[in-house]
């Protein structure tokens, strides 16, 4: 992928989602095509160097990206400890429909197609809820995703799903693949040969953030 450098506006926002005020980073290229709502793993935060990366990537494509944290500060602190809502899928996916609320209604971002890029149990929150509002939802991308944690919501998901997992990462490649046959609507696995679980393999993300940006590209169009 080619690198540009590409001047956009950046800043710090919260949103208030179910009832709680959350950090996020949002960032509107000129001409933004699309925005992309980023929804990160289990123990991680918006400041994932991953999903920081193929948001970079993105921005070069002519997408906006929002990366929040999806945990309060004191749920992080707790959940450092004893691991109870990392893996609390309904919890991280209404702040998802809360996030994406906020950007329908944010100037910059209203007019613009959102999708939804998770990343491991992220991956599981987007898929839930993509279900829960299929009308603002254009697209789902799932790095290494854990989309058997969406569970029944599966089968209600409308929106173009990506899944994107690596080679040798061979117990969630299963998973994925078990969800994949679940899905209803427009989807399709796409496997990084030699990858592992975290993509750290030279290249790995790079190849990650040209199908997710193929993939999003191809249907926010549409939705527009």
């Amino acid at each position: 992928m080619n690198r540009q450098i590409v001047t956009s506006d950046e800043r710090a926002v919260r949103i208030i989602s179910s009832d709680v005020m959350l950090d996020g980073d949002l960032v509107v290229p000129p001409h933004s095509r699309g925005v992309v709502l980023f929804a990160h793993g289990s123990g991680s935060s918006r400041f994932s160097a991953r999903n920081r990366h193929v948001a970079e990537l993105l921005h070069e494509s002519g997408f906006a990206t929002l990366l929040m944290d999806l945990l309060t500060p004191n749920e992080d602190n707790v959940d450092q400890y004893t691991a109870e809502y990392r893996f609390d899928i309904n919890r991280l996916a209404y702040r998802l429909v809360g996030a994406a609320e906020w950007l329908s209604a944010e100037e910059a971002t209203a007019a613009l197609p959102i999708s939804i890029f998770g990343a491991s149990t992220g991956g599981g929150a987007a898929l839930v809820a993509a279900a829960e509002i299929p009308q603002r939802i254009a697209a789902v991308v799932s790095r290494g995703g854990r989309p058997d944690l969406a569970g029944e919501a599966l089968d209600r998901v409308q929106a173009p799903t990506l899944l994107i997992v690596g080679g040798n990462d061979e117990t969630v490649l299963e998973l994925n693949r078990s969800a994949l046959a679940r899905l209803h609507t427009t989807s399709r696995l796409e496997v990084i040969p030699g990858a592992t679980h975290l993509f750290e393999e030279p290249g790995a993300l790079d190849e990650v953030a040209r199908h997710a940006a193929t993939w999003i590209d191809t249907y926010a169009s549409r939705a527009t």
